[in-house]
């Protein structure tokens, strides 16, 4: 697998998704498989009862009822008390991941590119249905100029490029700002994915949806962060972005090989049974990756980067209940 080479980075949201797809996602909202109580009143129509404008049910009236709520029109009719109940509408977080590791510059179509858009595409979701979006980035390489990232440090701090954040966005109106930030992003950072995973739950904030972007080809493993991330009150969706180059590699005699992440090199001679092993490891890896999330109830999505994210989102995210 190969490096992607470099191309011009796409500028705002409308570079990385479109007007026409922005129209498409519009119709999206984040779902997810439990109910959640949110912090202030929402757009998420919960199945508590509770004060809200749109009517729900009846039930009779018992002493100590709010007689606020008693509905007279039945009292008239039936000599007795029944109480108007409604449905109360939640507040919903949806937090998105994204890994910047060296390992997402690479393939072609680029991984890095397909989690922006992705990353986007659901951020994007979420602000026009009123949900509370935070963007995380792992290792994001710092950007060019003296510009500070989202979570307000500068490039030159490591520390802050280990997870970076736009935090607590809410409405149609922070599309921009979202979408500047997550263009902003750059792969070539390293580091633990456990460190970030724990600085990444240590900050999160309510109870929603939680969607980690990453190719999961961490030194130190995947397991222990993702453990980090599961629970808390958030349903955790993992998709595994890899290139049509590390499914089907094509590559073949006398290469030395250096590894983007950590610089370790090494020579190889490309074979037959060389690529036949690599697929098996390859298959194994996933595997594991889809047996520790089924095990742990977490959504596991693995896709190659030139999918389309429309193909990703309408579909994909739709059928598992993600996204309705």
């Amino acid at each position: 697998m190969l490096k992607t080479l470099a191309k011009p980075a796409p500028g705002n949201l409308d570079d990385l998704l479109g007007g026409e797809m922005l129209a498409r996602l519009s119709s999206l909202d984040v779902s997810s498989r439990k109910v959640f109580a949110g912090k202030i009143k929402g757009e998420r129509r919960s199945k508590r009862r509770g004060e809200s404008v749109e009517f729900a049910d009846h039930r009779p009236y018992v002493s100590g009822d709010d007689l606020r709520h008693i509905d007279w029109n039945i009292y008239g009719r039936l000599d007795r008390f029944f109480l108007k109940l409604f449905l109360e509408e939640e507040d919903l977080s949806l937090h998105v991941v994204v890994d910047c590791s060296g390992s997402m510059g690479c393939g072609e179509p680029g991984k890095m590119l397909f989690a922006q858009r992705a990353a986007a595409a659901l951020a994007y979701i979420g602000l026009v249905n009123m949900n509370r979006v935070t963007l995380s980035a792992l290792f994001s390489a710092p950007p060019e100029g003296p510009e500070k990232d989202g979570a307000g440090a500068t490039p030159g701090d490591a520390e802050a490029r280990t997870m970076t954040q736009l935090r607590n966005l809410r409405g149609r109106r922070r599309a921009f700002e979202m979408g500047s930030w997550v263009c902003g992003l750059r792969p070539g950072g390293e580091g633990s994915f456990t460190d970030a995973a724990t600085r990444v739950a240590l900050a999160r904030q309510g109870k929603g949806v939680m969607v980690v972007l990453s190719d999961f080809f961490f030194k130190d493993g995947y397991e222990a962060g993702l453990r980090r991330l599961i629970g808390r009150g958030y349903d955790v969706v993992c998709v595994q972005v890899l290139s049509p180059q590390e499914v089907e590699p094509d590559l073949g005699g006398d290469l030395r090989l250096r590894d983007v992440e950590d610089g370790d090199v090494a020579e190889v001679t490309i074979s037959a049974p060389l690529l036949a092993k690599y697929k098996e490891n390859l298959a194994v890896y996933r595997e594991r990756l889809r047996a520790f999330c089924a095990a742990r109830d977490v959504a596991l999505i693995t896709v190659r980067s030139d999918l389309g994210v429309d193909t990703l989102v309408l579909d994909y995210l739709r059928s598992r209940g993600v996204l309705r």
